[in-house]
């Protein structure tokens, strides 16, 4: 359901625009209702006026994050990919962002995201876009909520792109290996229960301290980007609009599954029983990691890569950190055209076959 509709002109980056429809799509989560009715969840589609589409997109964030990830009103990924001829859906799952004013509270289980928000979304996205697939996105989280979903929508899922995404949650970094397992034993201390994150207020103390956030004084091994990499404009708005309210819950399943994993070898985090099914899909798959990504180092992204079963897949690491990998300062004159130029190329092979 299309809940508004206007015509905007918004920033791509730098001094670029472009004119778009913007619609706000509401869904409601597969099977979900609430004591006040009908849960519902927000969706905003971006695309260029009076022209067809060539394709149809699904943007996924990751944990305690929103839908401005991809589109920052100085910088915008949604609006580049629209601005190329493509329909753009970008979701906010339940618990963030539109979706929470909407009355879609937090998980109790991240696989709820799979089950009822993706499916939902997408069965939206191809009502409304006229394609017969789609193409998801997912950043962080939402590259792993990608993978686990599209198993059950092989042929309306036309491929899949991942940007930081950790297959092997807390790999490549003892630092998290040491939050996860002092998280936990905290958890089992003061049993923490379905308590939110406010990640925003987090993203404020970030935004105000940067200076010394990004100094070698820093005393942190892990900032969420790399230093400089983004304008400080930029920056401040991903921190002010991005940022949003994580869950205890779905957070302490990430680190209880990577804790488990170092000795089960599960793979695919906190959604591990999904991994197979990922692994044998053929689906067309680009897998992004940031060298420099403290929170998902090469070493927690490449598996799904590597166990992947696809005859079409591609691994690409670029000098980021977690958050610049969408929308750091020459992100869009490297990661943006690749992942765009990978995105035409079998859309159109597929509109051939």
């Amino acid at each position: 359901m299309i809940l508004s509709s206007e015509q905007v002109e918004q920033t791509i980056d730098g001094d670029r625009v472009a004119t778009f429809i913007k619609d706000i799509v509401l869904t409601r989560p597969v099977g979900q209702e609430d004591k006040r009715g009908q849960v519902r969840l927000a969706m905003t589609r971006k695309r260029l006026v009076d022209r067809p589409t060539e394709g149809a997109l699904l943007l996924i964030h990751g944990y305690g994050q929103n839908r401005y990830v991809w589109s920052l009103p100085a910088r915008s990924f949604a609006n580049y990919l629209a601005a190329a001829g493509l329909d753009v859906f970008s979701l906010d799952l339940r618990g963030h962002g539109r979706s929470r004013h909407m009355g879609a509270h937090p998980p109790k289980n991240v696989a709820e995201y799979v089950r009822e928000d993706v499916p939902a979304a997408i069965e939206q996205v191809l009502k409304l876009s006229g394609h017969d697939s789609v193409f998801l996105i997912g950043h962080s989280l939402g590259g792993l909520i990608s993978y686990a979903a599209a198993p059950a929508f092989e042929r309306q899922v036309a491929g899949i792109v991942t940007l930081g995404s950790p297959y092997h949650f807390t790999r490549g970094s003892r630092f998290l290996s040491l939050v996860g397992s002092t998280m936990l034993i905290a958890d089992r201390a003061l049993e923490l229960g379905q308590a939110a994150v406010p990640l925003k207020l987090f993203g404020e103390g970030m935004r105000l301290a940067r200076v010394f956030v990004e100094s070698p004084l820093f005393p942190l091994p892990i900032r969420g980007y790399a230093p400089r990499s983004m304008e400080p404009r930029v920056l401040g708005q991903h921190m002010s609009l991005a940022m949003d309210i994580g869950s205890l819950a779905v957070i302490r399943a990430m680190f209880l599954r990577a804790a488990e994993a170092r000795s089960t070898r599960h793979r695919l985090g906190v959604l591990y029983g999904f991994a197979a099914a990922f692994e044998a899909l053929e689906l067309p798959l680009l897998v992004i990691a940031g060298s420099v990504d403290g929170l998902a180092p090469p070493e927690a992204v490449r598996p799904a890569y590597e166990r992947s079963n696809s005859p079409d897949k591609t691994y690409r690491t670029f000098p980021r950190g977690h958050i610049d990998l969408l929308v750091g300062r020459d992100t869009p004159l490297t990661i943006w055209p690749l992942v765009l130029s990978w995105l035409r190329t079998r859309i159109r092979a597929r509109a051939a076959a």
